[in-house]
């Protein structure tokens, strides 16, 4: 089986035909799904899906583009959903200074980033990390709560092989998808040959970032086997392989994840 350790099937790009896609999914042989709460709004939406579908579980937390939701109150709510069984990391969480500019708003990303770390140090759960165009800022964060006390993974990985051995050194999983197929994706290929197998994730984040041949279309979790051959040509590892190691890694991160 495939673990998809990163999908938004509660977004509206699955609106239509989200049951048949789910359903194809599982039957294609990925299993299980971690979908991911991005606000407050879709945290709600993947904890409804989670508990609807078996084999699909939630990542609670809030996207840096997203903070304008966060206050005590909401916050508040946000630890009382950690209490599910299916509940199973915060996430995702970060920064981004790709499109926010402005250095009063950043600060409020760095601000709710370390309210979030705190949280998931407090109820015992992995965190799912989004950096872009951030990471000096990420990294300070993180050693600022003590990041490395906190297991997780740098989601959607784009930053230099050198970095990632950092953060690999602080106990983080890089997760890695469809862009690694692209032909641009240099650095993320080069951090795939240069880190510990032992510390890949398989994702989609689904709808976006179709792998090739893909590339441009709406991504679902059965393109995985695509980001697992291209992993396997720069590894010099059979595809199964590749499958195995990683989900491997994905049930000793998300612990919480009963074997299946």
């Amino acid at each position: 089986m495939i673990f998809e350790t990163h999908a938004h099937y509660d977004d509206e790009k699955f609106t239509e035909d989200r049951a048949d896609v789910v359903a194809a999914v599982f039957a294609s042989g990925v299993r299980p799904i971690i979908n991911v709460g991005a606000s407050i709004f879709s945290t709600k939406s993947t904890l409804d899906l989670s508990a609807q579908y078996e084999g699909m579980y939630a990542a609670v937390g809030v996207h840096p583009s997203d903070i304008g939701d966060l206050n005590e109150e909401t916050f508040s709510w946000l630890r009382e959903q950690t209490a599910w069984e299916k509940t199973v990391a915060i996430g995702e969480i970060g920064l981004d200074y790709y499109w926010e500019k402005d250095p009063k708003a950043q600060k409020q990303q760095r601000v709710w980033f370390g309210r979030q770390l705190e949280l998931a140090r407090e109820v015992n759960l992995p965190v799912i990390i989004h950096s872009r165009d951030a990471a000096a800022d990420t990294m300070q964060v993180m050693r600022e709560h003590r990041g490395e006390e906190i297991p997780g993974v740098i989601h959607c990985y784009s930053y230099s092989p050198e970095l990632a051995l950092e953060w690999v050194k602080m106990g983080y999983y890089i997760g890695v998808g469809g862009v690694v197929t692209f032909k641009n994706a240099k650095k993320l290929v080069a951090t795939v040959e240069q880190i510990p197998m032992e510390r890949l994730l398989l994702e989609t984040d689904c709808p976006y970032m179709a792998p090739e041949p893909h590339r441009g279309s709406r991504n679902d979790s059965r393109n995985i086997p695509f980001v697992i051959a291209k992993i396997a040509e720069i590894r010099g590892m059979l595809p199964e392989e590749v499958e195995r190691i990683t989900e491997e890694n994905a049930y000793r991160l998300f612990s919480k994840i009963p074997r299946e």
